[in-house]
């Protein structure tokens, strides 16, 4: 079913007493997401939870290249490009159901290649997974997907701050630019806005003490973990490190597009 929120209309999922709205109008994002009632996400129309595709985190100047050709994205965090255009469009819906949903959208300027990607949830009383798809018009190219959820520190009714717990087994080493200097260093005490790599997968887990217990999990191994604000926590599974487009590029082919989920799972502690 639809309906409307402050900022878009809303496609609205239940399962159990947990409660999804996705607002792909802008951006695809997740806009809210409550269990039982409480309301996990920060809101705003920047907020909730948004795709970074066809990359994620920050692009060096903005610039890369794809074999002998080299391209130009807008600087919209000076002096980088970040997190993809995916969350600055409408997505169209392509399939609904009381728990199900999925969205696309086609590439298009400024990403200079033809391609398609799609997101789907599935929401389920105690957990959430999404998915999604980088598939190319034409030509291969490089991608990458991912998502930034923004948690809120502080649920909205009051109790402790919320607690991250996760084993990295090392974390990308940021220089003053804000970019993985390209060495591998052990795993610092935060604050962070820093990758980290996890071979055997993403598994983060938030605990707001006394309430509620959230896991983040994918099968990559990469995900960035920003708490410099004091409103939200940001925990963000995706398919390769910030920069990733010009260190660690992963083509699209016709045959091989680029695939990335992640799940969240939940359970009360009240």
């Amino acid at each position: 079913m639809t309906e409307e929120t402050t900022e878009t209309k809303g496609v609205r999922l239940t399962a159990g007493d947990a409660e999804l709205t996705v607002s792909p109008d802008n951006g695809c994002r997740i806009g809210s997401l409550r269990i039982g009632g409480t309301e996990l996400l920060r809101q705003g129309p920047r907020y909730g939870a948004f795709p970074m595709v066809p990359w994620c985190g920050r692009v060096a100047l903005g610039r890369f290249r794809d074999g002998g050709r080299a391209h130009q994205l807008p600087v919209n965090a000076p002096p980088h490009a970040i997190h993809g255009t995916g969350r600055d469009v409408a997505w169209r819906q392509v399939a609904s159901g009381p728990s199900t949903a999925a969205f696309t959208y086609d590439l298009a300027d400024p990403w200079p290649y033809e391609g398609r990607v799609t997101q789907s949830f599935e929401l389920r009383p105690d957990g959430l997974t999404v998915t999604m798809s980088v598939e190319t018009g034409g030509d291969s190219f490089p991608a990458q997907a991912g998502w930034h959820p923004w948690f809120l520190r502080t649920l909205e009714d009051g109790g402790a701050e919320v607690r991250l717990d996760f084993d990295a087994e090392w974390q990308e080493e940021r220089g003053e630019d804000h970019l993985p200097t390209g060495h591998r260093i052990p795993p610092r005490s935060g604050p962070w806005d820093d990758c980290f790599g996890m071979p055997a997968g993403v598994d983060v887990t938030l605990t707001w003490p006394g309430r509620l217990e959230l896991k983040v999990a994918s099968r990559s191994e990469w995900v960035v973990v920003y708490d410099e604000q004091a409103e939200a926590v940001c925990v963000e599974p995706q398919s390769g490190p910030p920069n990733g487009l010009n260190t660690l590029p992963r083509l699209v082919t016709p045959i091989d597009p680029l695939e990335m989920a992640m799940t969240w799972s939940w359970r009360s502690l009240a």
